[in-house]
């Protein structure tokens, strides 16, 4: 037994082997360990790195291009939906509620089918195509030194091939068409930064000889209907029936256009209603009321809320908001809260069969003050 054991020895210096015992593979497997590390080109060792076979790389692949080239139709899709219905036109146009409504849900559908699919597709890479690592790193003093710093580039670049994104060039260009109508979306969206409205801000629908409905009704309002009440108050619009308002007054003419149609005894007029309606003009406030009614815009000059709380025995109009309040009896000018200015008053009148209509538009801009305000 002893003359075999040394016969299987190679050599004076080998050590002797106990029988049932493995033979020492320490040279093969750091042998192995070298050459899989010399033919490894990526930013971590070889032994911490972990590859997708093959085969998976390939499906991975195409199953991340197929999501990028729907997030490519996707943002596509956003661009033209931004298009289809714009802001004036003679037909769909975005200020009817019906199409607003549409076009909310397409630009919404689309740009979420866009970045869905870019977030699909790269989940699909990064689980399918780029490897995993199992990197222990001890903590180093800072700041990094020179060579580290030098080294970055280098390491940048192993990831970058080593993820697939510069050796699939299906994928690497289908996220790049992915990307880009999300790119360009941003400067379409620039469409809405102009033209300036212009003279839309400053004027609203009613002309004058304009009739008036009570709020949320198509009637018309008479003089005699707040002669029963002497402190009652009404909410009233332009009286549109025409064919430049197919669908009626639309939501933006609305919150110009509202008015407060107020009655109350004319002894409780107080200075204000002396005032020139404008700078310069000889008519005053008192001038354009009617047998002690008053119309105020009832949008609020504060921040445009709708200022629809009257006290019948002050006068005071207030806005629920932010308590601005408002004297009707004063020229609606402000005695309490934030608003800077008085309510715009809208002349009255009646017609030839006592309906009450207006007179011409507003003595200024209704609503909030915006950079074009200009008190004439």
């Amino acid at each position: 037994m002893t003359e075999n054991n040394n016969d299987n020895n190679t050599g004076d210096d080998a050590k002797e082997r106990v029988v049932g015992t493995p033979t020492d593979t320490t040279d093969v497997v750091t042998e192995t360990s070298a050459k899989a590390e010399s033919e490894h080109n990526g930013p971590y060792l070889a032994s911490e790195t972990h590859q997708h076979s093959e085969e998976k790389q390939v499906r991975g692949e195409k199953l991340a291009s197929v999501w990028f080239i729907i997030a490519f139709l996707g943002g596509v899709g956003f661009i033209v939906s931004y298009f289809l219905f714009p802001p004036t036109a003679a037909g769909p146009a975005i200020a009817d509620p019906q199409i607003g409504q549409y076009s909310n849900v397409l630009l919404g559908g689309t740009l979420t089918i866009a970045m869905f699919g870019i977030g699909a597709g790269m989940t699909v890479w990064a689980r399918n195509v780029m490897p995993h690592y199992e990197v222990a790193s001890p903590y180093e003093d800072l700041p990094s030194s020179p060579e580290e710093k030098g080294s970055f580039s280098e390491f940048f670049m192993k990831s970058a091939d080593e993820s697939g994104f510069t050796k699939r060039p299906l994928m690497r260009r289908t996220l790049i068409a992915a990307m880009l109508p999300l790119g360009i979306a941003p400067i379409v969206l620039l469409r809405d930064t102009g033209p300036l409205p212009g003279e839309q801000m400053k004027v609203t629908p009613w002309v004058d000889g304009m009739h008036m409905y009570v709020e949320g009704t198509h009637r018309k309002i008479k003089a005699e209907d707040l002669e029963n009440d002497p402190y009652g108050m009404i909410s009233a619009l332009p009286a549109l029936d025409d064919d430049r308002y197919p669908h009626g007054i639309s939501l933006t003419d609305q919150a110009k256009s509202v008015i407060l149609l107020i009655k109350m005894p004319e002894d409780d007029w107080k200075g204000g209603m002396n005032d020139a309606v404008r700078e310069g003009s000889d008519e005053t406030r008192l001038n354009w009321t009617h047998e002690g009614i008053v119309a105020y815009s009832k949008i609020c000059t504060h921040v445009g809320c709708p200022a629809a709380l009257y006290e019948r025995t002050t006068h005071r109009i207030l806005c629920p908001c932010h308590q601005s309040t408002f004297d009707a009896s004063d020229g609606a000018k402000v005695v309490f809260g934030p608003a800077h200015r008085p309510l715009p008053q809208l002349p009255i009148g009646v017609d030839d069969e006592g309906f009450l209509i207006a007179k011409g538009d507003f003595n200024e801009p209704t609503g909030p003050t915006f950079w074009e305000y200009r008190k004439d």
